[in-house]
């Protein structure tokens, strides 16, 4: 069938050499590779000066700085309170609103205010009038001084009469002794005179403390002013610039305690950042070192900074309950100190109150 195909073609047979018996068969060698000389060298001592540079590096930078992962973004934040109570009438702000410092954040009801200051008003005028009549009062004391003065005359000149006609027997001593009974009247009259006086004199009188003026009206015009201080401070203003937060409490019609926090304002003032750091970081810790912060909600970001305090206590000693290790089962823990990190120039993202932060604290040179 081969030979009917022409497609099908036979191969060459192969020639096949026979070598003599007697002639040994010589293999043939294979083709020997090329060998890489530098492999063994570089193995040698390549590998052991890269594992001394690692260690030297390891060992150089070793102690120059201390970083953690225990830090976050602070800001000064103010609660506001209501120095007066009474309904909310007015919202001037809602949740996260920029605000100027002086800007309305809510008004509380003002009519009761003002009602007090018109009692003021009134117990004002009322001091007044009773000034004036006790001024009358203390004039119409000197008359009846005067004419006290004028019964005793009279009284004394009949009591000598009559002393000498007892002398001459031509008086009883009855008549006698009703002038100088008389006589002593008058003298109590005098006395009595003379104390409605003083009293009259005392009324009108001023006080040290507020020399000049009569202690009623100084008294009512010191009701006046805390009315109207009550009255102007129905409208609750931002003492500082920054952004609203916590307004839930801001509800028209809601009855506002004093001293109760009804919004809290995060100040617009530069953020730093409080890092706690382990006690065993802070040998070699000093204010005005460098520091290096990141953010975790900004993984580009890379802020300079340098310590600016580091905190008087750890953190345990101003908790709420500080630990109590004066017992058996103590077990000592490395304690956590506060470190203020100021944040060199102005950050081209927002800092957020709370953000995570990692700081990293150079004990020598500056930050790269």
């Amino acid at each position: 069938m081969a030979d009917a195909d022409p497609k099908i073609q036979k191969a060459p047979e192969e020639a096949i050499t026979i070598a003599p018996a007697d002639q040994p068969v010589i293999a043939e060698e294979a083709t020997p590779r090329p060998r890489r000389a530098w492999l063994r060298p570089l193995l040698m001592f390549g590998v052991p000066l890269l594992i001394l540079g690692v260690v030297g590096y390891f060992w150089l930078t070793s102690g120059t700085s201390v970083s953690t992962d225990n830090a976050y973004v602070q800001q000064d934040k103010t609660s506001v309170s209501s120095d007066v109570a009474g309904r909310i009438v007015e919202v001037g702000v809602r949740e996260n609103q920029p605000v100027q410092a002086g800007a309305l954040l809510f008004r509380i009801d003002p009519e009761p205010y003002r009602i007090a200051v018109a009692q003021a008003n009134a117990a004002i005028a009322t001091a007044q009038v009773d000034l004036q009549t006790d001024q009358v009062s203390y004039q119409g004391k000197g008359a009846d001084i005067q004419a006290a003065h004028d019964r005793i005359q009279q009284a004394q000149e009949d009591y000598d009469r009559q002393a000498a006609l007892m002398k001459q027997g031509f008086t009883t001593r009855a008549t006698y002794q009703a002038a100088e009974h008389a006589l002593e009247q008058a003298r109590a009259q005098l006395q009595n005179a003379q104390a409605a006086a003083a009293e009259a004199r005392a009324k009108i009188a001023t006080g040290q403390a507020v020399p000049g003026e009569n202690p009623a009206i100084a008294a009512a015009r010191v009701q006046l002013a805390k009315a109207q201080l009550d009255l102007e401070r129905t409208a609750v203003r931002a003492p500082v610039s920054g952004i609203v937060s916590q307004t839930k409490s801001l509800q028209v019609g809601q009855q506002m305690i004093t001293g109760l926090p009804a919004v809290t304002i995060v100040s617009d003032k530069p953020a730093w950042v409080e890092a706690n750091f382990k006690e065993t970081d802070l040998d070699k810790m000093r204010v005005g070192q460098c520091a290096v912060v990141t953010f975790d909600a900004y993984p580009s970001l890379r802020l300079k900074g340098h310590v600016e305090s580091i905190g008087a206590g750890t953190g345990s000693e101003f908790s709420v309950l500080p630990a109590q290790n004066a017992n058996g089962n103590w077990v000592k823990v490395t304690q956590r100190v506060p470190v203020r990190v100021a944040i060199d120039g102005k950050s081209p993202r927002e800092m957020i109150a709370g953000l995570s932060a990692d700081v990293k604290v150079v004990f020598s040179g500056t930050c790269n």
